[in-house]
């Protein structure tokens, strides 16, 4: 079953996010929070984790791009594991990295969650909406 919805959450003062219970159900067996792109956290099953790091690890060494994604993407992974209430503990640098406050967001796109501070969310999703059309005129090869 694929991660979909968007939930509004707090962040709580010692950087704990609660999880939505549909979601947490698509990940009891384990996660890795990490990094993600455009400022935002990805939430990875272990096992799409797995897949996306093979597919990292595999990328040419000898290329300076390839070495900077793989750190982007490796270096602060960290498991994510659920209190009783159902939150998880964003470590320090990855709520820096996302300028996480109090008002987050818990997206669901699909084989990962995004976490984005709420302010950014509603940037980022104002850019999207009003920019539609030319994206997807651009993704038009893709038999979208």
């Amino acid at each position: 079953m694929p991660f979909l919805g968007e939930y509004f959450h707090n962040l709580d003062q010692k950087g704990r996010a609660a999880i939505p219970a549909k979601f947490r159900e698509k990940i009891s067996g384990g996660a890795i929070i990490t990094r993600g792109l455009d400022h935002c956290l990805f939430v990875l099953p272990k096992d799409e984790w797995e897949k996306l790091a093979q597919k990292i690890i595999a990328m040419p060494l000898a290329k300076s791009d390839s070495r900077a994604f793989a750190r982007l993407m490796l270096a602060q992974a960290s498991e994510v594991e659920f209190d009783n209430q159902g939150r998880i503990l964003i470590p320090e640098p990855l709520r820096r990295y996302a300028g996480l406050s109090k008002k987050i967001v818990v997206i669901g796109v699909y084989n990962r969650l995004e976490i984005w501070d709420e302010n950014e969310w509603t940037k980022y999703k104002k850019k999207t909406e009003s920019a539609s059309e030319e994206i997807a005129e651009k993704l038009e090869g893709l038999g979208i």
